[in-house]
């Protein structure tokens, strides 16, 4: 992944963006989105690399081009690496084709399904801007992209095999951070490191996949060394909350705080955060952000939130303590 994710907006000339081969090869109706951009600009910029090879907005792009127009406000999203500028400014199909490995295909992926959920989460802006302009407007953000559908993943495998299957580029990505990360445990580490070799030697990832994962699952499973059977109970009792609260899609955490209330005990406070403590090592954020749907955010934000007054609240009270 590149290390700079900056960018800035600017006016670029049309004629000077390089548009590669597109699997989509029919941009379909642009009526509505040349008449929504007519009326009211360009809301959402399309995104270039800085050498102006087309990233996102193939659409707006035609869009525009069919307006008339000489030149457009760009996104230039610095920071994508040779690789995948290349491949996006390929103009012959059988250049685009070249063979690439597992491992090549799936950091190529990560790295563009990224940028897509950048652009996804642009595009939410600009909708909610434009809903708020056009009160009772129905459909799509003015000025967006209604014709592209499909989450970040399908769009990113796409561009780099011609195929909307991510699958694979999904596994090879979970070993690739087995490997890497801190976190993982030693026996997981070893294995992932091997699979990637044995998948970059032309292995399929499928069987080594499901091997590392099974192992990780195991090892995630397995009551740590030294538990007492109170520990034991406990981490179960929590595991077995956790599946309920998700079976049930509980929208929200809320507490009950009348006469017939209940609260944990210390014991269990001091376990729940011992078992948070490093999880955000845990996860890819390009992953979540590219996946989380928005009820999935805004309960995570919601947690935080609480999380953060109850904090505030927590020091307030040791202060009180201490001075008393």
């Amino acid at each position: 992944m590149p290390d700079t994710r900056g960018h800035i907006e600017l006016d670029r000339a049309i004629d000077s963006i390089t548009v590669g081969v597109r699997h989509r090869k029919d941009p379909g109706d642009l009526a509505t989105l040349r008449d929504s951009i007519e009326r009211l600009g360009l809301l959402q910029p399309v995104t270039v690399t800085p050498d102006g090879v087309l990233v996102c907005g193939w659409r707006r792009l035609e869009a525009v081009r069919g307006l008339g127009w000489r030149s457009m406000k760009v996104w230039v999203r610095s920071g994508i690496s040779d690789k995948l500028e290349a491949l996006l400014a390929q103009q012959d199909e059988n250049q685009l084709h070249k063979p690439l490995n597992e491992i090549e295909k799936a950091a190529l992926y990560r790295e563009l399904k990224a940028l897509r959920a950048e652009e996804a989460e642009r595009r939410m802006r600009a909708s909610q801007f434009g809903a708020a302009a056009n009160a009772g407007d129905h459909g799509a953000a003015p000025g967006a992209e209604p014709g592209e559908r499909g989450d970040a993943r399908a769009q990113a495998a796409m561009a780099i095999t011609g195929q909307a299957s991510y699958n694979t580029h999904e596994r090879v990505c979970a070993l690739m951070d087995w490997a890497t990360r801190k976190v993982t445990p030693p026996e997981v580490r070893a294995m992932a490191n091997d699979a990637l070799r044995r998948i970059e030697a032309g292995e399929p990832v499928k069987p080594l996949y499901a091997e590392v994962k099974a192992t990780c699952d195991r090892i995630e499973q397995s009551p740590p060394l030294g538990e007492t059977d109170l520990a034991r109970q406990a981490r179960e009792a929590k595991a077995r909350a956790e599946r309920e609260n998700k079976e049930k899609g509980r929208a929200g955490l809320k507490r009950n705080q009348g006469s017939g209330s209940h609260f944990r005990s210390v014991r269990s406070f001091n376990l729940t955060w011992a078992e948070l403590d490093g999880w955000t090592e845990m996860y890819d954020v390009d992953a979540l952000a590219a996946q989380l749907s928005r009820s999935d955010c805004e309960r995570f934000d919601r947690v935080v939130t609480a999380t953060i007054a109850f904090r505030d609240q927590l020091v307030s009270a040791r202060r009180h303590a201490s001075a008393t």
